[in-house]
């Protein structure tokens, strides 16, 4: 069976109002840890986002 890495991007509403997106790939550890750092900075609708390798969100 392949062993298939999937990746993840995040999207997120910051402090000002303005919509974001990040624009590297994260493992899913690092996505959550991601997300928690952007909250605790203020932002909100911090959302993490399954994608494929050379792909990013829209924010």
């Amino acid at each position: 069976m392949p062993n298939t890495m999937q990746n993840f991007a995040l999207t997120w509403t910051d402090a000002a109002g303005q919509r974001r997106a990040s624009s590297v790939a994260y493992d899913e550890g690092s996505a959550n840890g991601r997300k928690e750092e952007l909250e605790a900075a203020g932002s909100t609708d911090v959302t993490i986002v399954p994608i494929r390798p050379g792909e990013l969100p829209q924010p």
